[in-house]
């Protein structure tokens, strides 16, 4: 069996029997945890364990673990700061914030292919415009060129630990107020201001990015469409201009973003037509049902090649909380999360 388009959400802390047929389903190809599914590393193992058994090749299992206010699996992990604190210590010092963006990536990935997690989608690569509520100090920084950088340091530091990287949210969401879990953010600058968005993508394409979650925003200048369901942003600008060739993940079509644009079906389908390979639909089950049921024929075979290379690889090494470097990874967090970092910049309002 392929790993189809659509991923889907789970209720609580063990897969339920209405759950199990659900994700038989030739369309469903990958899982996306939340806080409600996590107790304990041990109970998310046996969770993980579950769901890969269920198919082959195994479904993807995902999670948010960004760091800050954006990280699912708390309790028996490792409290990450946000990436600002990550940006704050380059601009202190370059050699210092590109190696705590190293380590951190590989502290967040690792803990999580401990117990199973295939992926986080992580980093955030969106150019803190100080715009953004929904953005805010989940942006590395306010530099375009700060956050390629670190950006770079950050994914090579996820790949050392087995688990393919996520750039976000394509092209960009740092420049507008609105958020688009509850509205449609629409950016109205012009080309020559958003291109400085794409740095970020070009540096990270370059150094072999695996996937990229595309975003619910509408530049009039380019598409009347939102990124997430534009063939000009994603078949033109992502695939074309810039020439990414991995996994293509739009941002959770069950958002006010995208519900504009028409009924879930109508939704799925046009993400399709613009060049995504998969389709998450969250916390709305009833729309999940009625997608699949919607969609008709195989999945597509280059996408579910592109899907398959997402699974999280194994890495040498023992019991993860003796490793030297887990051990010197967890203090450079806690510095960042537990001391007052140092201010180079003025403070927002948040």
């Amino acid at each position: 069996m392929t790993l189809g388009p659509v991923m889907v959400d789970l209720a609580g802390i063990a897969l339920e029997p209405e759950e199990r047929e659900l994700l038989a389903h030739p369309q469903v190809g990958s899982v996306i945890l939340f806080a409600r599914n996590y107790e304990s590393p041990e109970q998310v193992a046996r969770l993980t364990a579950e769901i890969h058994a269920l198919r082959t090749p195994p479904l993807l299992v995902a999670v948010d673990q960004e760091g800050g206010r954006v990280q699912r699996f708390q309790a028996g992990f490792t409290r990450l700061p946000p990436l600002r604190e990550v940006g704050r210590r380059y601009s202190a010092s370059h050699g210092e914030g590109i190696a705590v963006a190293r380590q951190l990536g590989w502290l967040m990935a690792a803990e999580l292919r401990a117990v199973g997690i295939d992926m986080s989608f992580a980093p955030c690569v969106d150019v803190d415009y100080g715009v953004s509520r929904a953005i805010g100090d989940r942006a590395l920084h306010s530099d375009a060129a700060a956050v390629a950088e670190l950006a770079v340091a950050y994914v090579l530091g996820m790949r050392d630990a087995g688990m393919a990287a996520t750039a976000k949210h394509f092209p960009g969401h740092g420049a507008v107020a609105a958020d688009s879990h509850v509205a449609l953010p629409v950016d109205r600058r012009a080309w020559p201001d958003i291109e400085a968005d794409l740095r970020p993508y070009r540096r990270l394409i370059a150094n072999g990015l695996p996937a990229v979650m595309a975003a619910h925003v509408v530049f009039p200048a380019i598409d009347e469409r939102p990124a997430s369901l534009s063939q000009r942003w994603l078949g033109g600008v992502l695939r074309g201009d810039l020439g990414f060739q991995g996994a293509i993940f739009a941002d959770d079509l069950s958002m006010a973003g995208a519900a504009a644009f028409g009924d879930i079906a109508i939704r799925a389908r046009l993400a399709l037509e613009a060049g995504c390979d998969v389709l998450p639909v969250c916390n709305d089950r009833a729309s999940a049902l009625a997608l699949l049921e919607s969609l008709k024929g195989a999945p597509d075979p280059v996408s579910r090649v592109r899907l398959v290379r997402l699974h999280g690889r194994a890495t040498e090494g023992g019991e993860l909380q003796t490793d030297s470097r887990w051990l010197t990874a967890v203090a450079a967090a806690r510095e960042l999360t537990d001391r007052p970092a140092l201010r180079l910049e003025p403070e927002r309002p948040a």
